[in-house]
């Protein structure tokens, strides 16, 4: 598949899913385990049929390497979760996160020895840059509650950044795998959530609690064709949906790109999801806003080399002539 074509399911997906999520988190805030759950299964079982013809087809990749992708990602989860538990306030936790192109360049360049040229590192310093400074603006009107002083969050910044480099760590072992494997993207996607299955056993008392609650929501009759459910329900099953386009995406790239690529796409759709968020619940759209989605979309420029396919083109155009 053409990475365009995935590029456009990732923001497709998951900007639409951003919707579906805000629903069902406004209604029910602590919603995320059955949330999670649910696409995990829902993915886990497509997998199951039509990548893994029920269990009779065999990974290309040996299964070992997805129970290390997978503990990353697990690590990568539980260390972020954790660090709110470290005195780390939410903006600067979704912040540190939006410093994650940095850490996969940096580690390309120190695990894989890779080397970029110099409009690259440019236009990775400006998406961060503009990351940074919009989500910084949108964060300072969340103000930590609490009496006394607040210490420096020294154990807290210590955990982000580890989950920082693990989750560009865990980029990279994707790279080399499909390198050395080839590209099997669906099957990645399958192992990926499957195999976590299990540690959903423990959230079971949550995921059945808001399975009640779902089923006690107003009911909704789903448009063309004629169902009634209740709505928690509708929204659940289109944020599965939504979120298995975006996530389908995703593993295609990273099948189709080298990991900085990817981490810049899955970062500008963080990016295209924070402003959407802004205009949609009316939040102050400030200079400074504007500022950082310049940087965001002049380094996206560099990134991809628009301006120099736009060059050569007019240069052939005038060899060529009219």
């Amino acid at each position: 598949m053409h990475p365009a074509v995935a590029v456009g399911l990732v923001f497709g997906g998951c900007c639409s899913n951003v919707v579906f999520l805000e629903l069902l988190a406004r209604e029910f805030p602590g919603c995320g385990n059955i949330v999670t759950f649910s696409q995990f299964l829902f993915i886990a079982v497509e997998g199951f049929i039509f990548e893994a013809d029920f269990g009779r087809k065999r990974p290309a990749i040996p299964i070992r390497n997805y129970f290390i992708m997978v503990a990353m990602f697990f690590t990568v989860s539980v260390v972020n979760n954790y660090a709110l538990n470290l005195n780390i306030a939410m903006p600067l936790h979704m912040i540190f996160r939006s410093g994650s192109l940095i850490a996969s360049m940096a580690l390309g360049i120190i695990i894989l020895k890779k080397r970029y040229s110099v409009s690259k590192y440019t236009s990775i310093a400006l998406v961060s840059l503009g990351i940074f400074t919009c989500t910084f603006m949108s964060a300072k009107q969340v103000v930590r509650t609490g009496k006394g002083p607040q210490e420096f969050p020294l154990p807290g910044i210590a955990a982000l950044t580890f989950a920082l480099l693990m989750s560009a760590r865990m980029g990279i072992f994707q790279e080399t795998l499909y390198q050395k494997y080839g590209k099997h993207s669906k099957e990645a996607l399958f192992y990926n959530h499957a195999l976590p299955l299990p540690g959903f056993l423990l959230l079971a008392p949550n995921i059945y609690q808001h399975a009640v609650l779902f089923n006690q929501s107003e009911l909704f009759q789903v448009p063309v064709i004629g169902l009634t459910l209740p709505i928690m329900w509708f929204y659940l099953l289109m944020n599965v949906i939504t979120q298995y386009v975006c996530i389908r995406g995703v593993f295609i790239l990273t099948t189709e790109c080298t990991s900085l690529t990817v981490t810049l796409v899955v970062t500008l759709r963080k990016f295209v999801s924070l402003i959407f968020s802004i205009l949609y619940f009316q939040n102050p759209f400030t200079g400074w806003h504007w500022l950082g989605t310049a940087f965001v979309f002049v380094g996206t420029l560099m990134y991809t080399e628009v301006w120099n396919s736009l060059l050569k083109k007019r240069r052939r155009h005038k060899e060529h002539g009219p």
